[in-house]
């Protein structure tokens, strides 16, 4: 099992930075990659970034330039450090483990970020 925290969502205006944590507990020898993905109101979750345990990263194209995943393995966390965030960049992100590569899949909580324009 593997229980993820998120932290460090919140309300910012449009322009601005916000730096998304998420802490992994548990069984983390068995996570093969650490992922975020974003659901907005109405709309399907959808893959965000990700890095794996060899930390490939990859980063959505329509994020990819303002979006940045790093993981520190001392610390058990990975981030998302989100810059010149635009209003439809708002949604609830969602921390996600996969172990095994892909045996299991773990979630947060969620947490919700909103960028006024």
């Amino acid at each position: 099992q593997v229980q993820l925290a998120e932290s460090g969502g919140g309300l910012v205006q449009a322009g601005g930075s916000l730096r998304l944590s998420c802490l992994a507990s548990g069984s983390i020898s068995s996570i093969t990659s650490m992922n975020w993905f974003r659901q907005a109101q109405g709309k399907q979750r959808v893959l965000v970034a990700t890095v794996n345990s060899v930390n490939t990263v990859n980063v959505a194209d329509s994020v990819k330039d303002r979006f940045t995943i790093s993981r520190n393995s001392a610390k058990n966390m990975v981030y998302l450090q989100m810059n010149s965030l635009k209003p439809e960049d708002t949604a609830v992100y969602y921390c996600n483990a996969v172990t095994n590569w892909g045996r299991n899949s773990y979630w947060g909580q969620g947490t919700q970020v909103t960028v006024s324009s």
